[in-house]
This record gives C-alpha cells, sequence and structure tokens, in this order.
C-alpha cells in the first residue's frame, strides 16, 4: 500500500463510510459504479426546500472512494445544490494541480491533494460526488 495515497487521514474518513446508513423514504437515490475498478456507491437524499436535510450511503469501493463519500456525508447536510456543486469543483482543482498550494488545507477536500500524482485513482474519488450531483438531480425533478 502507498503511505502517500493512503494516508492516515484518507484511512480515517474511509473508516467513517465503511458502516452502511441508508436512509428510509428518501426523496431520491441514485447509484453510481466505476466499470473499471468495480467502485459502486449509492446516495439516498431527503431535502428541506433548497437544502440537503438528511443523506445517506452505501459505498462497495476502495478507501479512496470511502473517504471521499464520508466527505459528502459530513459536509452535504445543511448544503445546497450550488454549495455542494463548489465543493465538487474544489475537488477537481485539487486533483488537477489547479488548486493553488495556500489553499484551505482546513478543508476537508484537502485530504486528497496526493491523489494528484495518481491519475489513475482520481475517478474513485470522483465517483461519490458523480452519484451526488446524480441524486440531487433526480431530487430536484421530483414533483413536490
Amino acid at each position: 500500500m502507498n503511505d502517500d495515497l493512503y494516508h492516515e487521514a484518507i484511512m480515517e474518513r474511509a473508516d467513517r463510510a465503511a458502516i452502511d446508513h441508508r436512509l428510509t423514504d428518501p426523496d431520491a437515490s441514485a447509484t453510481v459504479d466505476n466499470p473499471l475498478c468495480g467502485d459502486r456507491v449509492t446516495l439516498d437524499i431527503r431535502l428541506d426546500g433548497e437544502r440537503v436535510a438528511e443523506i445517506g450511503h452505501r459505498v462497495r469501493g476502495c478507501a479512496l472512494c470511502q473517504a471521499s463519500t464520508s466527505v459528502i456525508v459530513e459536509t452535504a447536510p445543511g448544503a445546497t445544490a450550488v454549495e455542494m456543486a463548489a465543493a465538487e469543483a474544489e475537488l477537481r482543482a485539487v486533483l488537477a494541480e489547479t488548486a493553488e498550494e495556500s489553499a484551505d488545507l482546513r478543508s476537508p477536500l484537502a485530504i486528497f491533494r496526493p491523489v494528484r500524482a495518481y491519475k489513475s485513482r482520481h475517478d474513485c474519488v470522483l465517483l461519490p460526488f458523480d452519484a451526488l450531483s446524480e441524486v440531487l438531480r433526480k431530487a430536484a425533478a421530483r414533483p413536490r
């Protein structure tokens, strides 16, 4: 195992997402797969107006996929779809090396900086955000 890639913060986050927490009667659910590596993420969402009230998850994937899901589960409640899209953009910038080194290191997304050097692992980190985009899209399209 690569110690740079699977550092302590990643492993701690991954452990948090290892236990499934699905929602009963969510506003929407979405499952996305990475057919290349077999990762699969399911997210359930309940909204309160424009804000995420609650989010559930099931992850069958590597530590990076689990860690990324954990970040979503911890930061999405109370956020809007626009705010979560901004978080995804920040993550993509971190992975693409376009985020400034002086960017907020307290951001939960900063733990993914070592993944920059492993382009083949970017999809593992981004898969949960793909699921989040899909579940938010479905929830927004649901008749109220």
